[in-house]
């Protein structure tokens, strides 16, 4: 069973959320701004996304990663940005009112209770959103279930663990090929498991310097992992010496 424990709002992990950053970020913008003007298709405009890309310090989506690939940002070039902006009007932390996206009354009121916001978002965007539908194979859905990802990561990664390692003990080693090819079940974790973690901030992901592949990332438990979760494999945890 997964047990979220209560956060205050002036607990230190809290800086390790990208997630809970962008929603911060976001809520000071409407207090300055009261309002972020959307588009015809009700995405946010690219003022707001320029300005989002520069403040949210996103792991591997810097400002200037992204607009190495892009000239100008529109809402869907900046992944963490669609999934803000689907949580916020779908956990009813604001709306769309002729043209203009603004804040409800609750999400006012969450913009100064860190804590409270985090444990609010983190469960519904962990469990609830369909993150395979990010990946190069939307249809591929993962085995497993977030009890098990979670209490095998707090085991596996107490030391730090790379992605090959991860998938190995899940699902075993990829099929043996006399070409390099695309690891669908690789990409499908962590699209739909390790990279959330990532986002949400409860693991940090170590990727070795020229390397592009998943597997050679190392993912790390942060101080908001322990802060945040209860699990059934907490008695348990190895403490190795990584070598």
């Amino acid at each position: 069973m997964i047990e979220f424990r209560h956060i205050s709002d002036d607990e230190p992990a809290l800086a390790f959320s990208p997630l809970l950053r962008g929603f911060l970020k976001t809520f000071d913008y409407l207090s300055e701004h009261g309002s972020i003007g959307l588009t015809a298709s009700k995405g946010f405009k690219r003022t707001f996304v320029h300005w989002a890309a520069s403040q949210f310090d996103w792991p591997g989506l810097s400002e200037a990663d992204l607009f190495a690939v892009n000239k100008v940002l529109n809402e869907q070039d900046f992944m963490p940005l669609v999934d803000i902006h689907f949580l916020l009007t779908t956990l009813r932390m604001g709306r769309h009112y002729k043209g203009q996206f603004k804040l409800t009354k609750a999400g006012s009121e969450l913009g100064a209770q860190p804590g409270r916001l985090f444990g609010i978002i983190t469960p519904f965007y962990l469990f609830e959103i369909d993150h395979a539908a990010w990946s190069r194979l939307p249809d591929n859905r993962l085995p497993g279930s977030w009890d098990v990802f979670l209490n095998v990561i707090n085991v596996e990664a107490e030391a730090g663990v790379t992605g090959a390692e991860l998938r190995q003990v899940l699902y075993g080693d990829p099929q043996p090929s006399p070409l390099p090819r695309y690891d669908e079940t690789m990409g499908a974790l962590y699209m739909q498991v390790l990279r959330p973690l990532v986002w949400t901030g409860m693991l940090q992901e170590t990727r070795p310097e020229k390397s592009f592949r998943t597997q050679d990332s190392v993912f790390s438990k942060t101080p908001l992992w322990r802060a945040t979760l209860k699990l059934e494999t907490d008695s348990i945890v190895r403490r190795p010496t990584r070598h």
